[in-house]
């Protein structure tokens, strides 16, 4: 009886398109992994700037300089700075706060103004005026039009329900919040805060800051006032023209 002859198993046959993809996923493993470590190498290096004794003078005595010139300027408030020309104002923050004291922080952060270039709509008085020249190098502002208001509100509104922030697009947001003191439609925010109405706090405090641009730096954060050629202070029915430019 002959012998059978062994039958050679088949081979597994992968297609091409398949070793090339595996190759492929195995190549980007790798180079993932490599931008990894290396990602963890430079937050690790990061952490641990190493400042020279004089910077860290320096910085104090920013500070302190600061401190005296916000209290300087306190004292050397006029009265005709602190008469508002209308009942609303449009404040924005134009510089950071690495010279800042802790205690010209608190202005702008009463205001919600913690972040460059944010605006907010605040309510003109005696007792903002006097805030904002405390802090005037760090912040432009002036009065609103309507047509600003307005431009503001439709391009850059944004409200926070609970911790979210909301673009606002949907006038059903505005009643659930605010229909309670009659407001019911983004057109009644617009009006509310033109006219600076008894419901303006509830409305601003519904409305998140207004975070704007800065096309071909408009704004410099130059600490010296408009009316002197620099960027801060009261630049009056002139801020539209700003507003206009980096909204």
């Amino acid at each position: 009886m002959a012998t059978e002859e062994a039958v050679p198993a088949a081979l597994n046959y992968i297609p091409e398109v398949v070793l090339k993809k595996r190759k492929t996923n195995e190549q980007w493993a790798v180079r993932r992994k490599l931008q990894q470590e290396e990602r963890a190498k430079r937050q690790k290096t990061g952490n641990f700037i190493i400042k020279k004794p004089e910077q860290f003078i320096r910085e104090y005595r920013d500070k302190e300089l600061d401190l005296v010139q916000m209290k300087s300027r306190g004292k050397r408030i006029r009265s005709a700075s602190v008469t508002p020309e209308s009942n609303l104002l449009f404040v924005i923050r134009i510089r950071g706060k690495t010279d800042m004291h802790p205690k010209t922080r608190k202005i702008p952060y009463a205001l919600k103004l913690r972040k460059i270039r944010t605006g907010v709509f605040v309510k003109a008085s005696a007792g903002i005026m006097e805030m904002l020249e405390k802090v005037e190098p760090y912040v432009t502002y002036g009065y609103p039009n309507v047509k600003s208001v307005k431009d503001l509100i439709y391009k850059k509104g944004v409200v926070r329900v609970g911790k979210e922030r909301i673009p606002l697009t949907d006038n059903n947001i505005v009643e659930q919040e605010l229909g309670k003191h009659s407001i019911i439609c983004i057109e009644d925010i617009v009006n509310e805060i033109v006219v600076v109405g008894p419901h303006f706090k509830s409305v601003t405090s519904f409305l998140c800051p207004f975070v704007l641009n800065n096309p071909e730096k408009v704004l410099q954060g130059k600490k010296k006032r408009f009316e002197d050629g620099g960027d801060s202070g009261n630049r009056k029915d002139k801020i539209n023209e700003l507003i206009s430019k980096i909204n």
